[in-house]
């Protein structure tokens, strides 16, 4: 036996090698090259500048704007969908943020929308699920952004309302039909794989810029999770109790109702927490097309490098998505327990004091309703003759600018030597050999490097994606965030190898980190950039530092549950035969989960991707800079439009190529082993 794995090492080590000689190989022949043609055919565009293409579009949305009253598909089509959403978000708005019915208030005030998230986080959760709503939405009141914090959370509500009314059905359906479920998953991957920016540029052309936009990117972006998680739930329910019921005279319907549903409850739960969280995501990113609530406030932040006010704003956003995922994920939890059957029938000191809370609750929200002062958060307390104020905004806006003027100005050196050692010696070089090559030289190397890590069929996409994004007029922005893409997700996988490894072997080190990589995941992708302005201003760097924050977590988690996975008795056996830790490391555990760091690299680059794209609001440039200037400038319209549609190209060549690559470490590991 021992003979065997020694030729399966040597050959899946042959293996890696010739392609990592050929990988080699392609890159030294492009560096060479490079230094005989550099500057020559590069495509360069200035960011001013538009070609025909982004004036055709900037036709297209003139045209669109003119007969948007007059042409039946948006009289008819587009118009109405566009009014029947912003009237769904109205009503949401009208409950909870924004005057309605000729009040000066909403219908819900604040004292009454504290009562019902307390009373739902008990009823779905637990007394510590209650108690952490209960705190945190007072202390969103105590920051000064209840109203704005109030329109992010109507937006996400009605996102998620529409997302689970379609999504749950198709997802059942999914689970049911093996040819709907074939041609349902790459829709799904397609929808997932793009990054978030990539859906406005086109919203804005059908249904204008306003909330209408919004609820429907996020509902596009939030819908994939539930779909796909309710589906995994019903196709893994055992065939054996299927079979059990049928030959107990169960119809296809009842046993959908009464077998699958209940035994799939816990794992829809968790597509429903996973949907709240994409929901909450989207609506923050959703503040550059006019949605409501805090995402605005973050983005005139960021835009003004106001940093004590977006970290205030940002703080509320975490605030609201560590309440939505704590809620849903104790709702999973409790799913599962009844779903064992374990809790019984709720126990009477329960029963009563969950009527007790709702007619609280009632009474709360009919007091919010009436009065001002339970309607309107207060700004201050008076007992007596005294008055204390309750603005904790205020404080924590002046304590962030506090530390931001320090850290730029005490930690200045420390900060702008890391900001300058990586800029000079990873973004610069990488990104002038991407973009100051000529589009030829960079075309071809990337079609070998797909050819050699992918394969034939990651080659004919990379051909496909590349001279599309040719045809965008983009070519010099893509290659650029290509080159922030790449560094981070080099940097991103650093990290999850050393933290994934070190969690992977130590349990205690799993739970200890764990929850924190969770809590990470849990925050938009927005609220990353906050405190990495305060430390290295805006900045290319900034937006590649905080891709690499963004992406770590999942990367670290897929590599840790990786070496995790390898059999122990393998482990022991290397151990019996000498092999030190590092030795096990690197010989053992780390080829047998090269599938899993194939994988990891693969959500890694995703991740970056769409962070580093956001990232054009803090100096990141690029396309995710030509996507924003879009919404801003109609002039630029058209190049925003076609900087989204690089963008999903980029997304797609990536994902292709490290997915080509995870199947080939797979089936390689496999003959092997």
């Amino acid at each position: 036996m021992s003979a065997v794995s020694a030729l399966a090492g040597v050959q899946w080590r042959s293996v890696r090698l010739n392609r990592g000689t050929m990988v080699a190989c392609v890159l030294a022949g492009w560096v060479l090259l490079f230094g005989f043609v550099r500057g020559h055919d590069t495509l360069s565009l200035a960011s001013a500048d538009v070609n025909g293409l982004h004036t055709r579009l900037n036709d297209l949305n003139a045209s669109v704007g003119a007969n948007r009253n007059s042409n039946p598909l948006f009289v008819y089509f587009f118009n109405e969908i566009q009014v029947g959403a912003t009237h769904l978000v109205t009503a949401f708005q009208a409950l909870l943020s924004q005057p309605a019915n000729g009040r000066p208030l909403p219908l819900i005030g604040w004292l009454g929308v504290v009562a019902i998230a307390t009373l739902l986080s008990w009823v779905f959760g637990n007394v510590k699920v209650a108690l952490l709503a209960l705190v945190g939405f007072l202390f969103i009141g105590l920051q000064g952004v209840w109203q704005p914090a109030m329109d992010t959370l109507a937006l996400t509500i009605a996102a998620v309302f529409i997302s689970l009314l379609i999504g749950i059905p198709l997802g059942i359906w999914a689970g049911l039909s093996d040819p709907f479920h074939r041609v349902l998953t790459p829709l799904l991957d397609f929808m997932q794989t793009m990054p978030t920016f990539v859906y406005l540029a086109p919203l804005t052309l059908l249904f204008l810029i306003g909330p209408a936009t919004g609820l429907i990117a996020t509902l596009i972006y939030a819908l994939p999770p539930v779909i796909r998680i309710t589906a995994h739930g019903i196709r893994t329910v055992p065939i054996g109790t299927l079979e059990a019921s049928r030959s107990l005279g169960s119809t296809r319907s009842q046993a959908l109702v009464k077998v699958m549903l209940p035994m799939a409850r816990r794992t829809i739960v968790i597509g429903i927490n996973q949907t709240i969280m994409a929901a909450l995501s989207m609506v923050t990113i959703a503040a550059l097309v006019a949605a409501p609530g805090l995402g605005q406030t973050v983005v005139q932040s960021l835009e003004s490098q106001d940093v004590g006010t977006a970290f205030n704003a940002g703080l509320a956003i975490v605030i609201i998505a560590i309440v939505l995922d704590r809620v849903t994920t104790a709702a999973s939890a409790r799913a599962d327990v009844n779903g064992r059957g374990r809790s019984g029938n709720v126990g009477r000191f329960r029963r009563a004091a969950l009527i007790g809370g709702t007619v609280v609750t009632a009474v709360l929200v009919y007091l919010s309703y009436t009065y001002e002062l339970a309607a309107s958060f207060p700004d201050h307390l008076t007992i007596g003759s005294r008055r204390f104020g309750l603005d904790l905004g205020s404080s924590i806006i002046r304590a962030s600018t506090s530390a931001t003027n320090w850290a730029q100005r005490d930690l200045h050196s420390i900060t702008d030597a890391i900001k300058n050692t990586v800029t000079y010696q990873g973004i610069n070089p990488l990104q002038t050999l991407l973009d100051s090559s000529p589009w030829w030289l960079t075309f071809a190397a990337i079609v070998l490097l797909a050819l050699i890590i992918g394969g034939v069929r990651a080659a004919a996409v990379a051909v496909l994606c590349l001279s599309l994004i040719i045809a965008t007029g983009l070519w010099q922005d893509s290659m650029d965030t290509l080159a922030a893409t790449l560094l981070a997700t080099v940097l991103v996988m650093v990290l999850g190898v050393l933290v994934g490894v070190w969690m992977g072997r130590s349990k205690r080190a799993d739970q200890v980190i764990r929850p924190l990589l969770d809590a990470a995941q849990v925050m938009p992708s927005f609220v990353y950039l906050v405190p990495f302005v305060a430390l290295f201003a805006a900045s290319r760097f900034t937006g590649v530092i905080a891709a690499v924050v963004y992406a770590a977590p999942v990367a670290i988690k897929i590599v840790a549950d990786g070496i995790a996975g390898v059999s122990p008795t393998t482990v022991e056996a290397a151990r019996a035969a000498g092999s030190n830790t590092w030795q096990i490391i690197t010989k053992v555990q780390l080829p047998m989960s090269i599938r899993t760091l194939a994988l990891a690299t693969n959500q890694g680059l995703i991740y970056v991707l769409a962070m580093v794209v956001v990232a054009g609001l803090v100096g990141g440039g690029a396309l995710g800079y030509d996507v924003v200037a879009g919404f801003s400038q109609s002039s630029l319209f058209g190049k925003g439009l076609a900087a989204g549609v690089a963008i999903v190209l980029l997304g797609i060549l990536l994902d292709r190529i490290t997915q080509a690559a995870a199947r080939r470490a797979d089936a390689s590991t496999h003959t092997y082993r």
